[in-house]
């Protein structure tokens, strides 16, 4: 179980890396000068790689999560209201990783409306569904 936990957590730290970069590709593509266009394309190019990495990550990073789970049943039971708390924040990430995806398709079809500060907001919403899930995890507070 701990080689499931272990492969668990570098998972969804790495998923989270990439989700917390790729926001910060968008604020600079909400930011090029519209004759830029190398730049415009290199950083589309940044960002698909990027969402595509990203991706093959959370995949892994859920399989272990639910191996964790529904195999071994950690969070399973009386007294473990912590757990759906956290599939919640699971199910944020994933559309928050949704999110990104659309905002690179709108990027790509040059139909992004939104600002380079909207994207810096928006760009801080992982760090609070991985501060939410671990303090839940850790902490178990309910």
């Amino acid at each position: 179980m701990l080689w499931v936990k272990s492969l668990h957590i570098v998972f969804v730290a790495s998923w989270f890396a990439g989700l917390l970069y790729l926001p910060r590709i968008f604020v600079n593509l909400a930011m090029v000068p519209p004759e830029s266009v190398a730049e415009e394309a290199r950083l589309i190019l940044m960002a698909r790689k990027l969402l595509r990495f990203t991706t093959l990550l959370a995949v892994p990073a859920l399989v272990f999560g639910l191996w964790l789970f529904l195999g071994y049943g950690i969070g399973r039971g009386p007294g473990n209201g912590w757990m759906h708390a956290k599939l919640a924040v699971v199910v944020l990430a994933l559309g928050y990783h949704h999110a990104c995806g659309r905002l690179l398709a709108k990027f790509v079809a040059k139909r992004n409306t939104r600002s380079h500060v909207w994207l810096r907001w928006f760009n801080e919403v992982p760090v609070v569904l991985l501060l939410a899930a671990v303090i839940l995890v850790v902490v178990k507070p309910f």
